[in-house]
């Protein structure tokens, strides 16, 4: 029997839903842990961050206004198909991050589990961190969280799976919506995570992904000015380039969850702090008695 010749697979962007393909027609190769071509992924443009940008304004309104408890299912469901898909993620975890097949399947577990974690705060955070406030005088005074917006997320270089899960899940929980940079080196993980937001119950635009680089695009993010907030954790250990989105971003006062001096351990336990980054907290005034 003649030997197959490899079928090279070119992946595509992740915007409103749809699969597109850059914009600018690049892409750029894939290698695993030992420099071995695995596939091509789509070399995310500006103009592919504006039109993510776009589809996830229009998905924040009907997001945002579904119950938490809602949201909360369709976390649940992305951790359900996820499950499904536990031999795909766990070879491109292998391959991305040069693990062995244990390891590649306890990061598996990690992230559906962070999922499922995710899911069950989504109708428990406004009891958590809203109150209902003592005031002097006849008066109601109650604080609520609101979601901020837009939500522009450079993803974990490392971790290429858990990582990004841990920084996507809160951000979308709690009503944002999100434009995620994927890690450069590793993004399979991230193309397959798509692929099931693609066939859960997330709506298009919710969540968009692009394949690129975090040093070409962060600046088209942190800039732009219809996104609320951005989290900076994929520039960690590059204190200089994380200043200058800070300063980008202060041109229409984004929220900026700032990076840290070194990729955080994503296998320890999640705490809220990933939730209340992207929300606001807002107090209504009300006459006791009318």
């Amino acid at each position: 029997m003649a030997a197959r010749i490899d079928v090279r697979k070119t992946y595509k962007l992740y915007i409103g839903g749809a699969f597109p393909r850059s914009e600018s027609g690049h892409s750029y190769e894939v290698t695993d842990s030992k420099g071995k071509f695995v596939a091509n992924a789509a070399l995310a443009s500006r103009k592919d961050v504006r039109d993510a940008v776009v589809a996830a304004r229009k998905a924040f309104g009907p997001w945002s206004s579904r119950t938490a408890y809602n949201r909360g299912q369709i976390v649940y469901r992305i951790a359900e198909v996820m499950e499904d898909r536990r031999p795909q993620f766990e070879e491109a975890v292998r391959q991305s991050e040069g693990v062995s097949a244990a390891a590649a399947r306890g990061q598996v577990d990690a992230a559906v589990d962070r999922l499922v974690w995710y899911a069950g705060w989504a109708d428990k955070l406004a009891q958590v961190i809203g109150n209902a406030n003592p005031v002097a005088g006849p008066f109601f005074n109650h604080t609520a969280p609101e979601p901020t917006g837009v939500v522009g997320v450079l993803a974990p270089q490392a971790s290429s799976l858990l990582g990004l899960v841990s920084v996507v899940a809160p951000v979308i929980v709690t009503g944002n919506v999100a434009v995620v940079v994927s890690s450069y080196d590793r993004p399979l993980p991230a193309v397959t995570f798509a692929e099931v937001l693609a066939t859960s119950d997330v709506p298009g635009g919710v969540v968009n992904i692009l394949t690129g680089d975090a040093a070409t695009l962060g600046p088209w993010l942190a800039s732009h000015m219809d996104v609320n907030a951005i989290d900076l954790v994929g520039v960690a250990g590059a204190p200089e380039m994380a200043t200058s989105l800070e300063i980008a971003a202060a041109d229409n006062l984004k929220r900026v969850r700032r990076a840290p001096a070194a990729e955080p351990d994503w296998a320890l336990d999640p705490d809220l702090s990933a939730m209340t980054a992207f929300v606001e907290q807002k107090t209504v005034w009300h006459p006791i008695g009318i």
